[in-house]
């Protein structure tokens, strides 16, 4: 038993005063003269005997009457928590898209969202975590509002978010007790956001009734010609074979294509669509089927009339630079440094410096406004680059220092994989092909720099400076290097034309960091706008001197195709879709999950869980019965005083 007032019980010590009382209390008997009273000795002892009871009774009575009141006024109640805290229940439910699916008693989230208003409780308060909101010491009817217009998105919250929320709730306030409870599916994509000092929360996962999913993974272009091209759409299965599956493509609503499919268990197939050549192909590709989720049975692309990156190469002809950036991809110029047109400089995507012995300051300050507004550079020196000439410019694009020529027999080693470069290029690792080697070189000196290509020694052959600015420390002519005999030559020219300028892909993925480069100048107070039929937005842009590239990360969240617009005009459409996580049917096995971490606890249903927390915060007031027996005890001394009689 606790009580809410327990410094009322100190007053128990004035009990003494009524036992006092009747302790030296004298009770006087009137002397009555009889003639004889031998015979009445007996009834004088009876009757003295009679009246200690009666006192005792009355004594007993008052002191219960006085103990029953000053408990009463303490407000004992029975509880497992403490009166003078206050509970907090913070809430996490997952709404991704993931948990848009059937259980045994309908979707999943709607399912959750009802019983976490049946099973609340009226007296508590709240904080609701959902993927796209946070909501702060609320009610239950404030808890319920929300969660009733609770829905999808395909926005997906870091665990890391949610358990730094925990922690912000549980240090900002005192006196409080705090449970945190997280209702999710659980994807395997969690996994690795658990370690022991995760806060305790109690974890309710959301199991979908079906363990079978269709989904489209990615849809990619191959055999483009003057005619026709195809179309592949890689299909993902996860779960028992399937047959006759239906699949269609669409331009813009309009039924180009329809054939249908068979896959094996737990396999990926791609199905071919053979389409007509045209500039722009508003796609969307569709399958027919009832699995666990519906969100990736559809995937829209979009294929816009490709616009050509220029590049300009500055210096002595080079062979190979005419063969990577060819006419069907690129608009390749080669000049001499004595015939540089300086007004063509700024159109340019890529200029390459190829083997310049010097850098004259005219170009040098060109090349400067050429960077600063975006654009691309690749430096290649000559075997007898001019040291204070190159360094005059790289102290004007503050990349470092260019230091003295190195002659050295060095072989090309090592590849950075993971640098944008090479991106796409490698299906695995090369560990034995044939390395190219330099004879000479002039390393750099420089504090921000990203290696892509290294020599044995770890000394960069290929690395990228500030600004998009890349560095290749040695002449590539053929009496210095045989790098032009590599197979890397084609990747590395080709994809610094290629990430030169952001070239709009068939599709990208909503709640994702993607960059598109549009080739627009805009004029004051203008900005580009993305929108469809039913949503529209405005990206984050930068300017730059013949292009603007868009940032989209935060919107949309929905898939569709959508218009880039300049005012009403549009420029080129994009494509978005659903992440493709979302579609994996691989979850977290909980139970291991607790067994290695113990502040994990598994709760088997929603309502179990608000039951078990509304008991243990339950409160049975007991003050209420002292009332009573002080009431009873007040009326048995009444009946005392009125009907005992000695």
């Amino acid at each position: 038993m606790q009580f809410k007032n327990p410094e009322v019980l100190y007053f128990f010590a004035l009990l003494i005063i009524p036992i006092l009382v009747h302790l030296f209390q004298l009770q006087k008997f009137v002397k009555i003269p009889f003639t004889n009273v031998a015979f009445l000795q007996k009834i004088q002892q009876q009757t003295r005997k009679s009246s200690r009871i009666k006192k005792w009774l009355i004594l007993a009575s008052r002191l219960l009457l006085f103990s029953a009141i000053l408990l009463a006024f303490s407000q004992p109640y029975f509880s497992d928590k403490n009166i003078d805290k206050k509970q907090h229940t913070f809430i996490y439910l997952d709404n991704s898209l993931s948990t848009n699916t059937k259980g045994e008693k309908g979707n999943l989230l709607k399912i959750a969202a009802q019983e976490i208003i049946k099973s609340s409780n009226e007296k508590g308060i709240y904080s609701l975590q959902t993927n796209t909101n946070f909501y702060k010491d609320i009610s239950k009817n404030e808890l319920k509002n929300i969660l009733l217009k609770v829905e999808n998105t395909s926005k997906k919250l870091d665990l890391s978010t949610v358990f730094l929320k925990i922690d912000q709730q549980n240090k900002n306030k005192t006196n409080t007790l705090y449970k945190s409870i997280l209702i999710s599916d659980f994807q395997d994509t969690y996994e690795s956001k658990f370690t022991n000092v995760t806060p305790s929360f109690s974890a309710i996962k959301l199991e979908s009734s079906q363990k079978s999913n269709l989904s489209i993974d990615s849809v990619f272009v191959s055999n483009a010609n003057t005619t026709n091209f195809i179309i592949n759409a890689v299909i993902k299965n996860q779960g028992e074979a399937k047959n006759n599956t239906p699949i269609a493509i669409f331009n813009n609503e309009n039924l180009v294509s329809k054939q249908s499919f068979s896959i094996g268990k737990d396999t990926s197939k791609t199905i071919q669509f053979t389409i007509q050549n045209q500039d722009t192909f508003l796609g969307k590709i569709q399958i027919t089927f009832s699995d666990t989720f519906k969100f990736d049975n559809t995937y829209f692309f979009s294929i816009n009339k490709r616009k050509k990156a220029s590049v300009l190469a500055i210096g002595n002809k080079a062979d190979f630079l005419s063969k990577i950036y060819t006419e069907d991809e690129f608009n390749f110029t080669n000049s001499t440094i004595q015939n540089v047109n300086y007004n063509a400089i700024p159109k340019q995507q890529l200029i390459i410096l190829n083997s310049l012995e010097n850098i004259p300051e005219i170009l040098a300050q060109s090349l400067f406004d050429f960077s600063k507004n975006g654009g691309s550079l690749v430096i290649i020196p000559n075997e007898k680059s001019e040291v204070n000439s190159y360094n005059s410019f790289f102290n004007k694009l503050q990349i470092g220092k260019f230091q003295n020529k190195i002659i050295d027999t060095l072989k090309i080693t090592s590849i950075n994989y993971n640098h944008p470069l090479f991106k796409n290029v490698f299906s695995k690792k090369v560990n034995n092909f044939q390395y190219p080697s330099v004879y000479s070189l002039y390393p750099i000196s420089s504090k921000n720099s990203n290696t892509i290509i290294s020599f044995e020694n770890n000394t960069p052959f290929i690395n990228e400076l500030k600004n998009n600015i890349y560095y290749v420390s040695s002449s590539l002519a053929k009496t210095n290097s045989n790098f032009l005999n590599s197979p890397l030559i084609v990747p590395v020219f080709y994809n610094f034309g290629q990430l030169s300028f952001q070239f709009p892909q068939l599709s990208y993925r909503v709640d994702a960091e993607n960059k598109i480069g549009i080739e627009t100048q805009l004029g004051k107070d203008e900005i580009l706008t993305i929108a469809n039929n039913k949503n529209s937005f405005i990206p984050l842009q930068q300017t730059f001197q013949n292009n603007i590239v868009i940032t989209t990360k935060e919107q949309p969240l929905e898939a569709g195709i959508y218009k880039i617009l300049k005012q009403k005009d549009t420029l080129q459409n994009v494509a978005f879709n659903f992440p493709k996580e979302e579609s994996s049917l691989q979850y977290l096995d909980l139970n291991t999950l607790a067994q290695n971490n113990k502040n994990i606890e598994i709760s088997s249903s929603i309502p179990a869980t608000f039951n078990a927390l509304n008991k243990k915060n339950e409160v049975q007031w007991l003050w209420k019965w002292f009332l009573a027996l002080a009431i009873v005890s007040l009326l048995l001394e009444i009946l005392i005083l009125k009907f005992y009689k000695p």
